[in-house]
């Protein structure tokens, strides 16, 4: 237990002192936004720290582990990054801090950075506890469902991201109901949920990595019921009168046939 203590201190450090750095420099650009790309490519810097921090576990699990995290968490910061710089400064992120005068920057350290490297310290334990050395050796069954089940969330919220993008740039107005957000209101939170749940069957495959159950149990909460679907649904909407009937006919997570068409 004293290697897994070890490597939990030692992401907690690294990501401490590099949201630390992220504070400041939200503070000298006065905007905390980019925040949300930093949550994806974390888990990667996690995962990179985890796997070098391991030798002599199963070398197929901790490269599986390793291989779908980059891809998740690069995509996904990669993402978020060009919509910040498309979009300009998160309104969410914007009231937030306006409410928190006359110190906001004390606000957002404690609130938003510091709140994150929490969360994403517990989120990430299938990544941390997957690599750690244990018994069986190999990638079994429920490892390859679960790698599976992570390549499809990640397709899914890849495209999910790519058809409101270009919906988006059409500037035609009302509410997105195409694609694969004609059978879900929230495709990428779907595939988001996918990658962690995915992630957790691999590394469950271990007595140790069963441990890890809380982190994917944590990321569907955050995405359906705190900063995810919950938060987006109020906003849109006060937003969009007509988004009421997209709720009425529309799954509200679980892809399914929408009822008009039932």
């Amino acid at each position: 237990m004293d290697a897994v203590f070890s490597l939990f201190a030692t992401n907690a450090a690294i990501i401490l002192a590099i949201l630390v750095l992220l504070w400041l420099i939200s503070v000298a650009i006065k905007d905390v936004s980019f925040i949300d790309a930093f949550w994806g490519f974390s888990f990667v810097i996690i995962a990179g720290v985890t796997y070098l921090l391991t030798e002599g576990g199963s070398e197929e699990r901790r490269l599986l582990i390793l291989c779908i995290t980059a891809v998740w968490g690069t995509r996904l910061a990669a993402y978020l990054v060009w919509r910040w710089r498309l979009e300009g400064p998160d309104g969410r992120y914007l009231a937030m801090l306006g409410k928190a005068e006359p110190h906001p920057h004390r606000f957002s350290f404690r609130m938003v950075f510091m709140l994150q490297g929490v969360l994403l310290l517990i989120v990430s334990l299938p990544i941390q506890l997957g690599m750690v050395p244990a018994e069986p050796a190999a990638v079994g069954v429920l490892g390859w469902i679960g790698a599976g089940l992570a390549i499809i969330g990640i397709a899914f919220e890849t495209i999910g991201d790519w058809q409101l993008a270009r919906f988006k740039a059409q500037r035609t107005g009302g509410v997105m109901d195409k694609g694969l957000w004609r059978y879900t209101r929230h495709p990428n939170y779907f595939g988001d949920t996918c990658v962690w749940w995915g992630l957790f069957l691999i590394a469950a495959e271990t007595s140790l990595g069963l441990f890890s159950v809380i982190g994917p149990l944590l990321m569907t909460y955050l995405l359906l019921k705190w900063s995810g679907a919950a938060l987006l649904e109020r906003r849109m909407k006060r937003a969009k009168p007509e988004y009421e009937d997209y709720v009425r006919r529309t799954s509200g997570f679980i892809p399914w046939p929408p009822k008009s068409d039932a």
